[in-house]
């Protein structure tokens, strides 16, 4: 263990604004002193964020089809072609739950799938169209790094023309999704048909290039180690600098319940609280950290906004993929709110630019 004074060394230097190493964050991230660790990443939390609210916002994931080819291990949601579980929503169901979110104060839906091989390029690109048409003033949310990649191969285009076709569609930003740990050693043991961690990279990239921008991710508590999410958040940070392109950073403990890895053990509170406020401590270049309460409920995601998040997230109209695992957290708008209360700030709404709407 760092000894106590080396830490606060540390976390002085980084709180006034010293750019923390990869060797450095690992040493955060073994250390045991919570508190310590949480005081310095909200302290940096309101240096950059001074003003006196935090913000959530509301919107719904649409998962538009759940039949995918991938077969991650870490996934209780997906079926396989020919499943007579699997679905793929039609224009009906599927409109009938954006006007639920709209009746809610929704502006956005996040729009994902699995990766399946009976909807070509064209179909996404209908789909989008056909939102925006109906819907103008949603921000469609969609399609996760992976789903883009699939698109790629599927129809022999560059990232960048695809990404280009669906943002001409009417896709307003691109979710983090399918980052998992951006270590191609961990990404074989748990999704060894997914993308690699250079194409998810590739493809954040290129569509920020495009101008456009979205959001990262990163899901922890399986095989990987320590040094495995030190990695990914360089990995993040080095893209950042490049392109400035992520809105937020958004992690979540992996939930082990009805998968291929229902015997791994599951990550508490405590690694989860740790390893944002590390992430808040190394990812300088990050304006925004979202608090997952989806994952760890509403009492420790409240928390996390003195762990270094800014945000409480969703109001999660509708969740699947998480809800598919076994944890089943649920709130009302007035429940986020007085949990932001409860934290000494005033609750803003945003959008998913992180532009305040309402009061």
């Amino acid at each position: 263990m760092v000894a106590s004074e080396n830490l606060n060394e540390l976390l002085e230097r980084t709180v006034a604004g010293r750019r923390l190493a990869p060797d450095d964050a690992l040493r955060l991230l073994k250390s045991c002193d919570l508190a310590l660790l949480g005081g310095a990443a909200d302290a940096v939390t309101r240096r950059l964020h001074p003003e006196p609210y935090r913000t959530y916002n509301i919107d719904r994931n649409i998962n538009y089809t759940n039949i995918c080819t991938t077969g991650c291990r870490f996934c209780a949601f997906s079926r396989r072609p020919g499943d007579p579980a699997g679905y793929v929503l039609g224009r009906e169901d599927l409109f009938r739950k954006i006007e639920e979110t709209i009746a809610l104060g929704g502006d956005q839906i996040l729009l994902q799938g699995g990766m399946n091989p009976d909807l070509p390029l064209v179909w996404h690109e209908c789909l989008v169209r056909d939102i925006r048409e109906t819907f103008p003033k949603i921000n469609v949310h969609g399609f996760s790094p992976p789903e883009i990649d699939f698109f790629a191969r599927q129809s022999g285009l560059s990232i960048r023309e695809v990404l280009k076709r669906l943002r001409a569609a009417g896709l307003g930003s691109l979710p983090g999704g399918g980052a998992e740990i951006l270590v191609d050693r961990v990404r074989q043991q748990i999704s060894p048909l997914k993308t690699s961690a250079q194409r998810w990279l590739d493809v954040a990239r290129a569509w920020h290039e495009l101008g456009g921008r979205g959001s990262a991710t990163m899901m922890f508590g399986h095989v990987e180690t320590l040094a495995d999410r030190v990695e990914h958040l360089t990995k993040l940070r080095e893209l950042q600098d490049q392109t400035g392109g992520f809105t937020a950073f958004i992690a979540w403990t992996f939930q082990s319940g009805n998968t291929k890895m229902g015997d791994t053990a599951k990550v508490g509170s405590f690694d989860y609280l740790k390893t944002l406020a590390v992430a808040r401590l190394f990812l300088d270049n990050f304006t925004n950290l979202q608090s997952s309460w989806v994952t760890q409920g509403l009492r420790v995601g409240q928390l996390a906004l003195r762990f270094g998040a800014n945000d409480l997230g969703s109001l999660m109209i509708e969740e699947n993929v998480v809800a598919a695992a076994g944890t089943r957290f649920h709130a009302s708008v007035e429940q986020l709110r007085q949990a932001i209360r409860q934290t000494g700030y005033t609750p803003q709404r945003r959008n998913v630019f992180y532009e305040g709407i309402g009061d």
